[in-house]
């Protein structure tokens, strides 16, 4: 029978000129009918620690007043087996224009990275809704392309697999924040300018949790922590 997943995506340092060397996309899953309890489950734990249910969960937002809660929520996800979390991180380094990759401009090649990011997640025998945080690059009508590229990839032209794309706010859905946390920690960890300690210490936790580097990729397969690094055509091997 088929089984209904929610796919809550996000995504770090997207933009074009942002002058990052690293963009990060990313996706928490689950089925579909545990997504309320998920919900409430991590409002439970904000309370636990002092915050309002709905206080928005973030990686920016990371202290050391904050820590036990963020160690908790990370915790909490490695404790869920239903809960998956899949990243692709994408190195903007030698990314050019006149790349065949590059075809259709930044817009093109975003379409293609967030086809790579989610194809793994993806099963013929079952379906899914997409929610997607409100950002800059994907109003209505790049929700409406994406759905089409990534619908007639898989070649679900009915739209039967891939039900729904929806942009939402973060601030509203527990699991696109934990998408936004868990990003963070993957982005931070990618990068060398790691000068928070709170932050230092939950990139370790989520290594140690995971037993992953969270620099290489992860097993094809993986489901809980699954990890893609992506380079240009030009840069591969160096």
């Amino acid at each position: 029978m088929d089984k209904l997943y929610n796919i809550y995506c996000d995504e770090s340092c997207h933009l074009e000129h942002d002058q990052q060397k690293v963009m990060v996309l990313g996706a928490v899953w689950c089925p579909a009918e545990i997504s309320r309890t998920v919900a409430e489950e991590i409002r439970s734990i904000k309370v636990k620690h002092g915050l309002p249910p709905f206080f928005e969960v973030k990686w920016t937002k990371v202290s050391p007043a904050k820590l036990p809660f963020y160690q908790e929520l990370l915790a909490y996800f490695f404790s869920k087996p239903d809960l998956h979390f899949r990243a692709l991180i994408a190195s903007k380094v030698g990314l050019s224009h006149d790349d065949e990759e590059f075809e259709g401009g930044h817009d093109g090649w975003y379409y293609k990275m967030y086809f790579d990011m989610l194809k793994t997640i993806f099963s013929p025998h079952d379906k899914y809704k997409i929610y997607v945080d409100i950002k800059d690059t994907l109003g209505g009508s790049k929700i409406h392309t994406l759905h089409e590229v990534l619908s007639n990839s898989i070649y679900d032209f009915s739209k039967e697999l891939i039900q729904r794309i929806q942009i939402v706010h973060s601030k509203e859905i527990e699991q696109m924040q934990l998408a936004d946390f868990l990003i963070g920690i993957i982005s931070s960890a990618n990068r060398e300018n790691v000068h928070s300690e709170a932050k230092g210490s939950l990139i370790q936790q989520m290594r140690e949790q995971s037993s992953y580097s969270l620099t290489r990729n992860t097993l094809y397969r993986e489901l809980k922590i699954n990890l893609f690094h992506w380079q240009p055509r030009g840069m591969r091997g160096k």
